[in-house]
């Protein structure tokens, strides 16, 4: 092969047939992307990974050697195989097919070459270094960061309506991708308190910031103003994008914006956000689900405390749970929680995790007991956001609190 400069090209491979030899880890690597282009895929290998076995109904897999014959009706190739002797033939069957062919083993003698590849929005970004797949992957990691924090300006989706973003437990690293290309396609974000705060700096001067925090035992905007200011705002032809933290459908009220937008006529997109009942006790180091210890966990909202003539919740049947229990916006009501859970059967020793600012810098973590957790709260003046762990799996996390695992 000689030193001229790859010529870049995007394949469009939906319905097309496209050849992979070898089922290992490279093999691995390739395929979902062609199966994410609709490509007609056919996989030859003798034998194959359990990840690629899993993708059996997605392509065709046999497991043999490769032929030629494979290579009919093919528009492009993948010898992807630890036997440079079979890649080599991939290659060259290929050659005299006119296929383009990309050998994992050996990218002088192939036709094409594999670039890294990332998606932003819709944009694709692909680089080529030369044959040098760590660099051609640092540099695309790079665009697409510089993207993501709008460093380099793409064009966003301004379609008129709503956009409801979860952002996540707290900290502005835990915010997804689609979140971050939401906020900076914004004309209006309408954020609570929650929301990753940081975040807010980076949107653009001109987009209008509406606060909606609902503070405890202060200030709140309702839901029904929230609902009421971005119909308003979506019909008067802004993109909304309605900033909240956690989840939209976890005790985030989301689906009540949903109907709103929908009795309104107004389109409305949901783009979720890692639930702060999981992630903060993960971030904390705290499993709740654990080999041997607990099936199940259950989350429940803690703003209304037991016997009041609004909840829901079954606090006797709850006692009786062998599972993790993880509160939210529980920390007023924790105590009298923890009196219904006690006289329900739970007993007074369960280990308690309080995870106060969870993900963000103040994070601080209280260790207890289902008997003393409101002792402890008042204590060590224990203050909203916080996540409330019940469970043995406390004491998975901290056998040197609890003496046990």
């Amino acid at each position: 092969m000689n030193d001229y400069v790859p010529y870049p090209s995007g394949l469009r491979l939906a319905g097309r047939k496209v050849l992979v030899v070898g089922g290992g880890q490279v093999a691995q690597r390739r395929v979902p992307g062609l199966i994410a282009s609709g490509a007609d895929v056919l996989l030859v290998s003798r034998s194959v990974t359990p990840a690629i076995e899993g993708m059996g109904e997605e392509i065709r897999i046999e497991l043999r050697d490769f032929t030629a014959e494979d290579l009919d009706g093919a528009w492009y190739a993948i010898a992807a195989t630890n036997d440079p002797e079979t890649n080599a033939a991939v290659a060259a069957a290929a050659e005299e097919r006119r296929i383009f062919c990309v050998r994992s083993d050996d990218a002088s003698e192939a036709t094409a070459w594999t670039p890294a590849s990332g998606r932003h929005g819709s944009l694709t970004v692909a680089v080529l270094g030369d044959r040098e797949p760590q660099r051609s992957a640092t540099v695309r990691d790079e665009i697409l960061t510089a993207l993501r924090d709008g460093v380099i300006a793409s064009t966003p989706d301004k379609t008129p309506g709503v956009v409801l973003v979860g952002g996540g437990p707290g900290s502005p690293d835990l915010v997804t991708v689609a979140a971050r290309q939401a906020l900076a396609s914004a004309d209006v974000v309408v954020a609570d308190r929650l929301a990753p705060r940081e975040l807010l700096d980076e949107i653009s001067a001109e987009t209008e910031l509406i606060d909606v925090a609902k503070l405890p035992r202060g200030r709140s905007a309702t839901q029904e103003f929230i609902n009421e200011v971005i119909v308003e705002r979506a019909r008067a032809g802004k993109r909304v994008v309605r900033f909240k933290g956690g989840d939209n459908f976890v005790f985030g009220r989301g689906f009540e914006e949903v109907i709103a937008c929908r009795a309104a006529g107004i389109p409305v997109e949901v783009i979720p956000g890692l639930s702060s009942s999981i992630a903060v006790p993960a971030r904390a180091g705290i499993p709740v689900t654990h080999r041997g210890v607990t099936h199940d966990f259950t989350v429940i909202s803690g703003h209304l405390p037991p016997g009041h003539e609004e909840s829901l919740v079954n606090w006797s049947a709850v006692a009786q749970l062998q599972g993790t229990v993880v509160l939210m916006m529980a920390v007023q009501n924790a105590p009298a929680i923890a009196e219904a859970l006690l006289a329900g059967g739970r007993d007074a020793a369960s280990p308690v995790a309080i995870v106060m600012d969870g993900t963000r810098p103040a994070e601080r973590t209280v260790l207890t007991t289902l008997g003393e957790i409101g002792a402890d709260i008042a204590a060590h003046g224990v203050r909203p956001p916080a996540i409330i762990v019940v469970g043995d799996v406390v004491a998975v996390a901290h056998p040197e609190r609890f003496g046990r695992g």
